[in-house]
């Protein structure tokens, strides 16, 4: 009669003699799998970048063999697809509930402060957000998610712009240029992290709000260019 292993402990032959036994292994369901696929796999691509990434390297991670990686995602591309499909959409549910009501320059602030809190929070996922994207280029790369949290804050301006005798239809050109700003001192924060969070925040909404507040209605150009 042969061991057999239960809960971890071990049973004899009758002999007398206790031999090891090897616990018993627990099998993951298909969500299971996938989620710990798509844990390892965000870890490495954030370390590594796509290129750097090998599905052989996922799957020894994950403990098991290359063809059940192809099972859940059709290989490297599929995985890294739903892991930046996944971030994008942190981020965005992240600004978009951070504007609740508030006075302009209170927004704004709030808006500032979502991306930077996803930049502390999910620092592996901005990461893989502002490399070079090599699939869904259309949709799935970081100037495209700026679009689209732009395109968040252009509402807030055009009522803005409107308040103020401003053209409301120059609202997305403010609102791409004004985002745009914070994500690039986003990146630059990533690594450094000084000063901290607030003070970055405020710096940021400073900027932003007192070049609006002193906006001229109808911008001129002072140089010899004028085209």
């Amino acid at each position: 009669m042969e061991d057999v292993a239960i809960d971890g402990r071990t049973s004899g032959t009758g002999s007398g003699e206790q031999k090891p036994r090897r616990g018993r292994r627990v099998r993951m369901t298909g969500a299971e799998r996938r989620e710990q696929l798509l844990d390892i796999g965000r870890t490495l691509f954030a370390e590594k970048g796509f290129e750097g990434t090998s599905v052989e390297e996922i799957a020894a991670k994950a403990g098991v063999s290359k063809p059940v990686v192809y099972e859940h995602f059709g290989g490297k591309e599929g995985l890294y697809a739903v892991v930046v499909d996944r971030e994008m959409r942190q981020l965005l549910d992240g600004v978009t509930g951070a504007l609740t009501a508030g006075h302009p320059r209170e927004l704004l602030e709030q808006a500032a402060f979502a991306l930077l809190d996803y930049i502390e929070n999910y620092t592996d996922g901005f990461r893989i957000l502002v490399r070079d994207s090599p699939v869904a280029q259309s949709t799935g790369t970081f100037a495209s998610l700026i679009s689209d949290i732009a395109t968040q804050v252009e509402d807030i301006l055009g009522l803005e712009f409107k308040a103020r005798g401003f053209d409301p239809k120059l609202a997305p050109l403010y609102a791409q240029a004004l985002v745009g700003s914070v994500a690039l001192t986003g990146q630059w924060w990533l690594d450094v992290r000084k000063p901290k969070k607030a003070e970055v925040a405020a710096h940021l909404v400073n900027l932003a709000w007192h070049g609006l507040d002193g906006l001229e209605p109808k911008p001129r150009l002072i140089g010899h260019r004028k085209n």
